[in-house]
């Protein structure tokens, strides 16, 4: 699987490079500034891009907007992004391009490295990976209005969304929870029956519209 790494801090991108590697990734490019970024997106055209939000020259969000002006060229680019700190604009405006794989995950679950790679390889087969402290923010963003379809769930349909929201599987949220695969579905089902959504067998699918909601 081939993957574009953008991270300025020498130290970690080589780490992140060498873990990437251990777990049979193909590096084809790793770059420090935002510039530099878009034009390996375009140019490699990877599985899946890693980047880091704050890039050079500036520190705001090169990062970001390299990795959206990609997709903008290349429609659907799987990318994770990676953040020191939950920043909700920022994963707002990621949420907003709802084609192909996205993830947003802070830098802190670098240091269990099954739990990055999985989330590298969901977002490369087009699924999701949203860090749960970014969806915590997300929901206390979107529920303070009792208008918000959000306040229809009750707080086990708000655990299962947040869950899902992450990427996992129904029978990955059973296990969590400690609840039936068969609740799950249930859960499921009155979750997008309250927010007016279609019920659709296609689990990323299903998790970017809920996403949706959360902007």
């Amino acid at each position: 699987m081939r993957v574009v790494l953008a991270e300025d801090l020498f130290l970690l991108r080589d780490g992140l490079v060498r873990l990437l590697e251990a777990y049979d990734f193909e590096i084809v490019a790793a770059v420090d500034t935002g510039p530099d970024l878009l034009q390996a997106l375009v140019e490699k055209r990877p599985d899946v891009a890693v980047v880091d939000v704050r890039l050079p020259p500036t520190f705001t969000d090169e990062g970001l907007q390299a990795a959206l002006e990609a997709r903008r060229q290349i429609p659907g680019l799987p990318v994770l992004v990676l953040s020191q700190y939950v920043e909700q604009l920022y994963a707002k405006e990621l949420l907003a391009d709802g084609t192909g794989g996205i993830g947003y995950l802070l830098k802190d679950r670098v240091f269990d490295p099954d739990e990055f790679v999985d989330s590298v390889r969901r977002v490369a087969a087009g699924g999701t990976a949203m860090d749960p402290d970014v969806i915590a923010r997300l929901f206390a963003s979107t529920t303070s209005s009792a208008a918000d379809p959000l306040a229809r769930l009750t707080a086990r349909e708000r655990e299962v969304l947040s869950i899902m929201a992450e990427g996992r599987s129904n029978a990955a949220i059973a296990e969590r929870l400690v609840i039936t695969e068969r609740a799950v579905i249930k859960h499921t089902s009155n979750i997008f029956a309250k927010l007016d959504l279609p019920v659709s067998d296609d689990d990323n699918r299903r998790v970017l519209a809920v996403l949706a909601y959360m902007k």
